[in-house]
């Protein structure tokens, strides 16, 4: 069995070394970067699983190495940031980032999200009674897992499309926030819930739609969101 690889990202001996442990204790190898242009470079060649990425490097801004890794990989990412900023957040989740981890945190902490997404079921092999939906101008192909609106492909996420898939899989029904999160995140979500508007805020933005102006994705104020065919 091939041993899966995780890419670290990060300029911090002391870091890299807490990661490398935590990494190797979970069955990974470890593929380090010291900047972002080696980053992108080892992205493309290790092809890895999984990539934790801080944003402070000392070449390219994180969330721009972000952007890069994530046009040629679906590697899950985690995206490091000793900023509290919101901004930082929700622009890293906005380029391709799964989640985010805030510094000062507990290895443990790192090594229960790098589980849950790891847990985490994936459209592609589930089983489905239809290959794609299509609702007017939007065609979501499970298959490949691929979105496009009057043909032109819309550029999703892995939590973005999973997202689509459920709410999609049964137009008019309300999901609430725990069903959501279980059906992203599976059972050992930490963090604020509130991430999930995020990822309907970015989702709803790729589809060229708002809060204020929804065409498919509703919000139910103060129990979840819904599907408009």
């Amino acid at each position: 069995m091939t041993t899966p690889r995780a890419l670290v990202v990060e300029d911090s001996p002391e870091f890299m070394m807490i990661c490398r442990h935590l990494l190797e204790k979970e069955g990974f190898e470890v593929v380090p970067a010291g900047d972002g242009q080696e980053a992108v470079a080892q992205a493309q060649k290790q092809r890895p699983e999984i990539a934790i990425l801080d944003l402070g490097l000392p070449d390219f801004d994180g969330i721009e190495v972000c952007r890069q890794i994530r046009q040629f990989t679906d590697a899950y990412i985690i995206m490091v940031t000793g900023r509290t900023d919101e901004l930082d957040k929700v622009v890293g989740l906005s380029v391709g980032a799964d989640d985010y981890v805030t510094k000062p945190f507990s290895p443990r902490e790192l090594a229960a999200r790098i589980q849950a997404m790891r847990r985490r079921p994936r459209a592609t092999v589930q089983a489905r009674r239809e290959a794609v939906r299509e609702y007017g101008d939007l065609r979501i192909d499970l298959e490949v897992r691929e979105v496009s609106r009057t043909g032109a492909v819309i550029e999703l996420t892995k939590i973005e499309f999973d997202l689509l898939d459920l709410l999609s899989s049964a137009p008019r029904r309300t999901f609430t926030r725990p069903q959501l999160l279980e059906h992203v995140w599976g059972d050992n979500f930490f963090g604020d819930d509130h991430i999930i508007d995020v990822h309907v805020g970015n989702l709803r933005r790729k589809l060229g739609e708002s809060a204020s102006a929804p065409r498919h994705i509703r919000t139910l104020r103060g129990v979840g969101y819904r599907f408009e065919p």
